[in-house]
């Protein structure tokens, strides 16, 4: 699994073509992006270490900004070293980050990025054109690249003198700056590979040291984002929700990172807590292989969905901190389609459809899972005992995770998946479900579904592109390989100290310039 695959779970997308563009010229009011406005009522204060704790295997721990993550507590700490171009923003879901500004050719298919003013690597080198366009081609030439920089190759991505990067797509598509948001970490120009975790970055904190997972970062008085206002955050890392939790109680961090339900419902009581919550954070999906296999005859699919009590999975999975999803991902894009008719639990009609399909209810099918995040597993074992009903034997296994990714990811029949990136339907299109993407996790290929990706990605006519991205939804409602029961929302907890936490989801929450300390 490679980091635009682990936290998406932190990119995004998804506003109209016309609103996207409108934001070109110097992307929003020419402020980096994340960061949410503090507490008004005292005011910031400068200084402070915020003590971070994030999850995260010992055994899978990586310093490549662009290499394979695992870990949220590695990806975390490489967030706040390094800049990407673009980042989600408050007012539009692409805002600037590293670049300040950029521009699309009449076609849509060149885009040329502005670096902002006084951006800096952390040992004072300015960052040119050159240092990005070497950073994107290594992005590019990963095993995951295509997915990473859809329809662009390396040997389209240029510079055009010092502060100027351009991008060619092979067609048309309104929604490239999103596609920046997620990975794009910028590293200086030939940086070695086996020099990597050396290299400095760009962003709001410098490191200090890194030990065992765990980090110390201190501000970067040079950033060219502006004032930051914690004098260090120290990261460190958990293997489980409970003891960061527990930590958290306990007064040994200040904050504890996407911690889950069942630890805020725990810490609800609590009056020294704050209970810090993310609408449509994360989707925990099911995966049903649609190429080969048990649940490639799209009508299995669809009784598996019937047979799936949303309510009682979002009731008891995440003890009521989400809400009801309709098997479309992107639940926060604006173009997100909430007049297709939710889907409802219907045993008989799910019955039927097994029975017609032929299939074998005398065998039991196995669901594999991990236990990355708070939920994942036991989501697993409540949706098997609930298509028991309908006559299908689900046995759930659970693997270790570096196993997960290696073995069953993008090749098992069933299993579970989860990404934090869920405010643009064209983000999953391009990234999972279109045939030639990289990261198709259920092996889809449906030519009609592609049509109209590439159509909506084309258009930058606002009533046109909603109607494209509705037929999109429909299709994927219909008869991909995805069943999204729910949304869950993101949950930290922190002490009271803690003030001015991003409120945005995915990738927008780790961006901590603006955090304080009132203490």
């Amino acid at each position: 699994m490679d980091l635009s695959r682990r936290q998406l779970i932190w990119a995004g997308g998804g506003l109209g073509a016309a609103m996207l563009l409108a934001a070109c010229g110097n992307g929003s009011d020419g402020k980096p992006a994340g960061a949410p406005s503090a507490d008004v009522s005292s005011g910031p204060r400068r200084g402070g270490t915020l003590r971070i704790g994030a999850l995260g295997k010992a055994g899978a721990i990586t310093r490549d900004p662009h290499g394979t993550q695992v870990n949220e507590s590695d990806y975390l700490i490489i967030s706040l070293l390094y800049d990407t171009l673009t980042a989600p923003g408050d007012r539009t879901n692409t805002a600037p980050r590293l670049a300040a500004g950029w521009k699309p050719s009449d076609d849509l298919k060149t885009w040329r990025f502005t670096i902002a003013k006084g951006a800096k690597f952390h040992d004072g080198s300015p960052v040119t054109a050159e240092d990005v366009v070497f950073s994107l081609r290594r992005l590019r030439n990963t095993p995951s690249g295509a997915s990473r920089l859809p329809g662009i190759q390396a040997k389209n991505i240029t510079a055009e003198g010092t502060e100027t990067v351009v991008l060619v797509s092979d067609y048309a598509n309104a929604d490239l700056p999103l596609l920046t948001r997620l990975t794009t970490f910028i590293l200086p120009k030939d940086t070695k590979d086996e020099e990597v975790d050396k290299a400095p970055g760009t962003g709001p904190f410098k490191l200090d040291w890194f030990r065992g997972g765990n980090a110390r970062l201190v501000r970067n008085d040079d950033w060219h984002g502006g004032d930051v206002h914690l004098d260090a955050i120290e990261v460190r890392i958990f293997e489980s929700p409970q003891a960061m939790a527990n930590a958290l109680l306990s007064g040994q961090i200040d904050l504890a990172s996407n911690v889950g339900a069942v630890a805020a419902r725990t810490a609800e009581t609590r009056k020294d807590i704050q209970v810090v919550r993310r609408p449509n954070d994360m989707a925990m999906p099911i995966v049903m292989r649609t190429a080969d296999g048990p649940f490639a005859d799209p009508r299995v699919r669809e009784a598996l969905r019937l047979a799936t009590d949303r309510e009682a999975m979002v009731k008891q999975v995440l003890s009521g901190y989400g809400t009801v999803a309709n098997d479309i991902l992107g639940t926060g894009d604006p173009a997100y389609a909430r007049d297709i008719p939710q889907r409802a639990r219907d045993l008989a009609k799910a019955k039927q459809l097994l029975k017609d399909a032929g299939f074998d209810t005398s065998k039991t099918y196995e669901l594999y899972t991990t236990e990355d995040i708070a939920g994942l597993a036991e989501m697993a074992t409540l949706f098997a005992t609930q298509v028991r009903e309908a006559g299908v034997n689900i046995n759930v296994v659970k693997q270790e995770s570096g196993t997960f990714w290696d073995k069953t990811w993008l090749k098992g029949h069933l299993y579970t998946t989860y990404w934090g990136t869920n405010d643009s339907v064209v983000f999953f299109a391009s990234k999972t479900m279109v045939s030639a993407s990289g990261q198709n996790e259920a092996g889809w290929k449906d030519p009609e579904f592609d049509q109209a990706y590439q159509q909506a990605i084309g258009t930058a006519d606002t009533a046109q592109r909603t109607q494209l991205l509705h037929k999109l939804q429909e299709i994927e409602h219909e008869r991909s390989g995805y069943l999204l029961w729910g949304m869950a929302d993101g949950i930290d907890l922190a002490g009271q100290a803690v003030r001015g936490l991003p409120k945005l989801p995915g990738y927008g929450r780790v961006q901590l310039e603006q955090t304080w300390l009132a203490r």
